[in-house]
């Protein structure tokens, strides 16, 4: 037996362990801090906890056979979850460690009342993250970038990442987006991946705004691992229509600086980066590039291959509190390894950039934790790039990115 047949069912049992106890865990501190104790109430919230996360299986397979407002409801609702599940284990984690520190300190703490703090925290967490997963803001910060030919100089480039069209977020977001880009006058826009959230729907009509976009220097696409689940070629369809150009293992050169579009592998392939720049005509390490890739991943491989400047997405920036806490302490060590190495390799994560004579603005999506359970889609970004080092730097700020 191959080792695939071997990893789903496996990954299948920990995923539903996973699940069962962390749900487990939010019924026992709801039933002991609100005092349910009657076995009416207790099963009832038993059987609560135990269709909320088994309806996002259902509602996924609902919205597939029927797209109408009622089954992207009952999507969004089941997906929400996710997050306000992941969200209330949180809070009562901590609540359970205030509850045993008021326990030490005082005689009778007054259960409901921590019971309702961690309800009360989680809810106003989880609704601001769903007013930020639809209120995109930008940010601007800067990279040098080595021998930027001139041409490029004070030019900017704006990237979208991760925008997840689909059941949830649909035409009037990605018309707000478009807005937001072309309020940034870019020379250049790039979209890297996850352009579509992988389900069903008027793809078409879903990626139309985009011929709106105004950037003299062309629209660029790369697939993410959405579009590995929707289906390659149905995205690549659906943007037939419009002005964006797709970059499938592809490069362009634009006024001497070389821009690398490389596909998301699709299921059960890998990618060797490497190799897919090696198969590239006409690509030239010498010569300043930059790569657009989903995955911020590879970064040893496209450093040895000469490449100045990765712009990826993917990680949602951890997505929500504690993962986002993780994510900042992982790429933080990446940064500092490197950065104690001579080593450094900019790689940008979905943010909005622009190229100036010394260094690249970029701006990130959003701000951490900004959903429960509805993926977080990335603002325009805006980067000023100008001809400078991009490895060995000295100075306190390893990248030389700077806010703008």
């Amino acid at each position: 037996m191959s080792r695939g047949y071997i990893a789903i069912p496996v990954f299948v049992l920990i995923a539903f362990s996973i699940l069962f106890f962390s749900h487990y865990f939010v019924y026992f501190s709801l039933a002991y801090f609100f005092g349910i104790s009657a076995p009416g109430p207790r099963d009832l919230l038993a059987g609560i906890l135990f269709f909320l996360p088994a309806s996002f299986i259902g509602s996924s397979i609902l919205a597939h056979w029927s797209d109408n407002l009622s089954s992207r409801l009952v999507y969004f609702a089941s997906g929400l979850w996710l997050g306000v599940g992941l969200t209330l284990i949180v809070t009562f984690a901590l609540t359970w460690a205030a509850w045993g520190m008021a326990k030490l300190l005082t005689r009778s703490p007054q259960p409901a009342v921590y019971g309702w703090a961690a309800v009360a925290l989680a809810a106003l967490y989880s609704g601001y993250g769903v007013w930020n997963a639809y209120h995109p803001r930008v940010r601007e910060l800067a990279v040098r970038i080595k021998d930027l030919p001139p041409a490029w100089r004070g030019k900017k480039v704006v990237q979208l990442s991760d925008v997840h069209l689909g059941y949830v977020l649909r035409t009037g977001f990605a018309s707000r987006l478009v807005a937001m880009a072309n309020a940034e006058n870019p020379d250049l826009v790039v979209i890297t991946g996850d352009l579509f959230d992988g389900g069903d729907g008027k793809l078409a009509e879903f990626v139309a705004p985009l011929n709106a976009l105004r950037a003299p220097l062309g629209v660029y696409f790369v697939t993410g691992n959405h579009e590995t689940y929707l289906g390659v070629e149905r995205a690549y369809a659906a943007l037939s229509a419009t002005r964006v150009r797709i970059l499938a293992d592809e490069m362009v050169t634009i006024d001497g600086l070389q821009l690398i579009g490389i596909s998301y592998p699709e299921r059960g392939h890998s990618l060797d980066l490497a190799q897919a720049l090696a198969k590239l005509p006409g690509f030239t390490p010498a010569l300043p590039s930059i790569l657009f890739y989903h995955g911020p991943t590879h970064i040893a491989q496209a450093k040895a291959a000469g490449i100045n400047l990765q712009l990826s997405g993917h990680a949602h920036q951890g997505q929500i509190f504690p993962l986002s806490v993780h994510f900042e302490v992982s790429l933080r060590k990446v940064l500092l390894r490197d950065a104690y190495r001579g080593r450094l390799h900019p790689v940008h994560l979905e943010r909005r950039r622009r190229l100036g004579p010394d260094h690249a603005n970029r701006q990130p999506s959003g701000n951490r934790g900004d959903q429960a359970g509805i993926t977080r889609s990335a603002a325009p970004i805006a980067v000023t790039a100008q001809s400078g080092r991009t490895r060995g730097q000295s100075n306190s700020n390893p990248w030389d990115i700077r806010p703008r």
